[in-house]
């Protein structure tokens, strides 16, 4: 099919709304997608060759950026995005947003809306209720039941003619063939030779820094290896641990992402460390439906994982997969901590199991099920 991807995420940027975006456009074209993204122009265009580096991919769609004024809140955006997929003569309209996806069906084009959060406010649950109301071929997606259960009570509406499917997030199975065992990763990495406990992502607040810090002070015989995170707070972060004269953590700041199956293979546990409230980019709570592609590739990477204990992450890790602790319960994690770097037998077992579990929640086979849905 020729398919218009509209999405109000800039282009490049490192919000995981941005990342997921282009994961989906990828695996589309890998199914033998036509394919156009369709982006604010908030950004100068960058060249193919920086995009592929900068997400991770093999295969980059053309993306048209289509300007957008503040006062506009977004519509006139909406507005000249399904235009330009019109001329693109776009057969489906797959997009993130409930208003581009209600102007599409009114234009009678086919959609797919992806929701990834809840609703923001009466405005938005209105939005949503005309996508459910208005007639024609559509798909709402998903990415666990928990946010389904929201969205129906935000809309009041059970979605009976709806058609919906919950579809997880993924991973690119194929960038964690052959990892080394965590010893011969870190010496590839010129890192510290101990057991190590990683973790890998953005430190927006609810997302574990401060439970990070203490973890690595109350433990200073452990590795802390401490992956991504803007400039501002990883200077930061380095400045708390300078005055605390903590020697026992790494900080890389932002990589690209080709990097960071390796550093994830460097450490023998990976920490998903989130709190009851988890802030998004958009400062939009998401502890109750969140969905993380960290904990895809954490599984993939076949380490032993100790995450927040969540419903929306019960829907795939379990005590089989990982190790789940209650938010913020410092001594809990520290313990579970301990508990498994001196348990060698089951932090391989947990991975192992991590590893089997998520071979199916790959990126293309989550668009193959969509797509199979849709028609």
């Amino acid at each position: 099919m020729k398919i218009a991807l509209i999405t109000n995420s800039r282009i490049p940027s490192l919000t995981a709304n941005s990342i997921q975006a282009m994961k989906v456009a990828q695996a589309l074209m890998q199914l033998g997608h036509d394919l156009k993204i369709f982006a604010p122009a908030e950004t100068q265009s960058a060249s193919k060759e920086t995009l592929l580096t900068h997400y991770g991919l093999r295969e980059i769609p053309p993306i048209e950026l289509i300007c957008s004024r503040k006062l506009f809140r977004r519509f006139d955006f909406i507005y000249n995005a399904q235009l330009a997929a019109e001329q693109f003569r776009a057969e489906l309209i797959y997009t993130w947003l409930p208003q581009s996806a209600v102007f599409a069906l009114a234009r009678k084009s086919p959609v797919v809306l992806e929701m990834h959060a809840d609703v923001a406010g009466k405005m938005g649950a209105w939005w949503l209720r005309q996508f459910v109301k208005v007639r024609g071929r559509k798909l709402m997606t998903t990415t666990n039941q928990a946010l389904r259960n929201i969205l129906a009570r935000a809309t009041n509406s059970q979605f009976t003619h709806l058609p919906t499917l919950v579809a997880p997030n993924g991973v690119e199975l194929e960038k964690y063939q052959d990892l080394p065992n965590p010893s011969e990763a870190r010496k590839t990495l010129n890192l510290k030779e101990n057991l190590t406990v990683g973790f890998t992502g953005h430190i927006y607040p609810g997302r574990g820094a401060e439970l990070l810090f203490e973890l690595a002070k109350q433990l200073p015989a452990v590795n802390f290896l401490w992956v991504g995170g803007t400039p501002e707070l990883v200077e930061f972060w380095r400045g708390k641990l300078s005055e605390s004269k903590m020697s026992n953590v790494t900080m890389t700041g932002f990589l690209q992402h080709e990097a960071i199956p390796l550093y994830q293979a460097a450490s023998d546990i990976l920490l998903m460390p989130y709190g009851k409230s988890i802030s998004a980019s958009s400062g939009q709570d998401i502890a109750e439906v969140i969905n993380p592609m960290k904990m895809f590739e954490y599984m993939a990477a076949g380490r032993a994982i100790i995450s927040a204990d969540l419903d929306s992450i019960r829907e795939i890790l379990n005590e089989e997969n990982a190790v789940l602790c209650e938010p913020s319960n410092m001594e809990k994690w520290k313990a579970e901590i301990e508990n498994l770097l001196a348990d060698e037998s089951r932090r391989l077992a947990l991975g192992n199991q991590a590893r089997r579990d998520v071979e199916q929640f790959t990126w293309a086979a989550r668009e193959r099920r969509i797509m199979e849905t849709f028609s």
